[in-house]
């Protein structure tokens, strides 16, 4: 399910690429009083992802329209947050001030054949005791995990990205799935991009990259577990609003 947010820039402001943290920040705050309460400080995935404020421009003018989206495979916590947002008429993101316009909720349509676009970097973490199945170079290699990046085996990220989807939708769902192939066409498209996202008054490098995922045809499960991915976020750090994808 996807929430689509409609606002307008109040003044004309500089857009704050810096966002992830402070509309994460806002939607926490939004659902603070609700059944949703304790989301902030669970552990572990949030299983909510959300856009960039889009069409992007450098500056945003007074009076100008932009774009939202937020997505989650819990339909209730859209169905809370599009009652939020209709309650407020100003909405902060960062130092960005809108008002609001819409609040309209969807659901994606998944064909057989489509193409997945990624509109913000999916990360993938590779953990240390992967480093030789993988063949990470020595001089990359850090304690812990390293960020994918180009250099790296193409068959980590893909394998890892698969492990996290399939890991997200069973603890989800609170079901077992099998660990079959998810994706079979895939074309890289740009990075490493580094984001630096303030986080509890320190400043960190999350590295991610872009990439398009194209279908023919999907069996049963690849559909379960790709329309789940669509509305949780691909990778990690989802509610951050890292690995948003479309359909193209």
């Amino acid at each position: 399910m996807r929430l689509l947010l409609r606002l307008q820039s109040i003044t004309s402001q500089p857009y704050d690429k810096k966002y992830h943290s402070k509309i994460q920040g806002l939607i926490f705050n939004l659902i603070r009083k609700s059944e949703y309460s304790l989301l902030h400080d669970k552990k572990g995935y949030k299983y909510f992802c959300f856009s960039n404020v889009f069409p992007f421009s450098e500056m945003v003018e007074e009076g100008e329209e932009k774009f939202l989206l937020i997505s989650s495979p819990d339909k209730y916590l859209i169905e809370i947050l599009k009652r939020k947002f209709e309650e407020k008429e100003f909405v902060n993101i960062g130092k960005m001030e809108f008002r609001v316009i819409d609040a309209k909720k969807f659901e994606v349509s998944f064909r057989n054949n489509c193409v997945i676009r990624v509109s913000t970097p999916i990360i993938i973490r590779i953990p240390e005791w992967n480093y030789e199945k993988y063949s990470i170079p020595r001089e990359y290699r850090k304690p812990k995990y390293v960020y994918w990046r180009p250099e790296y085996s193409f068959e980590a990220f893909i394998k890892q990205l698969e492990e996290n989807l399939i890991k997200k939708y069973k603890e989800f769902f609170k079901r077992e799935v099998s660990s079959d192939r998810i994706f079979e066409i895939f074309k890289f498209i740009k990075g490493p991009i580094s984001v630096p996202i303030n986080i509890k008054g320190q400043e960190q490098i999350f590295v991610g990259s872009l990439w398009e995922f194209s279908f023919s045809s999907v069996s049963e499960f690849q559909r379960k577990i790709l329309k789940f991915g669509i509305d949780c976020g691909f990778g990690e750090r989802n509610s951050l609003g890292f690995g948003f994808v479309n359909i193209v």
